[in-house]
């Protein structure tokens, strides 16, 4: 029973991650499909820029909530076994990222979209562990409007969670597996956000908040997130 229980948790942290909010955000503020616009990204920072700040937060909200249910699923139906718990959460990451309800064939291929994982990363960290978002969110959140980008916010967040889940496990105040999500977590924010990383290293990526008035190079990069790029 317990087996069955760890394995329907699993499947059901990958669907609760597949959750296209952003998608859904979009479509009923708009009617548009998100993926059409900007950099095709489902998350907060791609849907803001689509329909605007409150449909940005609503989607940041309820990605955050998707990545933490995960866990306090994993931790309701097999036990609280943090293997699990930690499993589950990169699991609704990689639902996240990689949507089985955004499925498309292109080119011949089948392709699935989603986000960067960003906000289910700071969820599954608050589920994990609920005082990590006292440390995570306002430090993301002056990454982003202090310095300006939000690839380098979004990193932040998996880089946060290392460092919280480090210092619990080295003092023994949790287990060591959520380190483990913590790794597996900011590996996969930072391959989702390839593009964001060579844009960033030439110059090119774009600003966001109180730096980010528009140059004629910045116009360029905006266009270039029509068909490439990669953002929470």
């Amino acid at each position: 029973m317990q087996a069955f229980g760890a394995a329907a948790s699993l499947v059901a942290a990958y669907v609760l991650g597949s959750t296209p909010v952003g998608l859904l955000v979009v479509r009923v503020m708009t009617g548009e499909d998100v993926r059409r616009l900007y950099s095709g990204r489902t998350g907060g920072t791609n849907v803001a820029r689509a329909a605007g700040f409150w449909a940005g937060l609503a989607t940041g909200v309820g990605d955050i909530l998707k990545g933490a249910s995960a866990v306090w699923l994993a931790r309701l139906l097999a036990g609280g076994q943090p293997w699990l718990e930690a499993a589950a959460g990169v699991l609704a990451i990689l639902g996240h990222n990689y949507s089985i309800f955004l499925m498309e064939r292109r080119d011949g291929k089948l392709r699935l979209h989603g986000g960067a994982g960003g906000a289910p990363t700071m969820g599954v960290a608050l589920g994990l562990w609920a005082p990590s978002a006292l440390i995570i969110i306002p430090i993301s959140m002056l990454v982003l409007f202090g310095i300006g980008y939000a690839s380098l916010a979004t990193l932040s967040i998996g880089l946060l969670a290392v460092g919280t889940f480090a210092w619990r496990a080295v003092a023994g105040l949790g287990p060591w597996e959520y380190l483990g999500f913590a790794f597996a977590a900011e590996g996969l924010l930072a391959w989702a956000l390839r593009p964001n990383i060579r844009r960033l290293f030439e110059g090119k990526e774009r600003l966001v908040g109180w730096r980010a008035r528009r140059r004629p190079s910045q116009d360029a990069a905006a266009e270039a997130d029509k068909s490439r790029g990669a953002e929470r």
